[in-house]
């Protein structure tokens, strides 16, 4: 996959748990570990900003493009 997902190296730099991310944004512990695992196919905006609100960072902190190999 081209698109990496950073979001487990925000939350350990911000010394969060995935489960204090969830309820603050609002979705399920599942949900985040998804996300955090790059299995998901989008993520809606909202989701993405209520993200950089509580972890106080940039989209592009969480999300990485890296051209494939080959």
């Amino acid at each position: 996959m081209a698109i990496i997902v950073n979001l487990d190296v925000m939350l350990a730099r911000r010394k969060m748990r995935s489960k204090e991310l969830a309820e603050l944004i609002g979705i399920t512990e599942q949900n985040v570990s998804l996300l955090k695992s790059g299995k998901v196919r989008g993520v809606r905006f909202e989701t993405l900003e209520k993200i950089c609100q509580v972890l106080e960072c940039q989209p592009g902190d969480l999300l990485e493009y890296r051209q494939d190999e080959g």
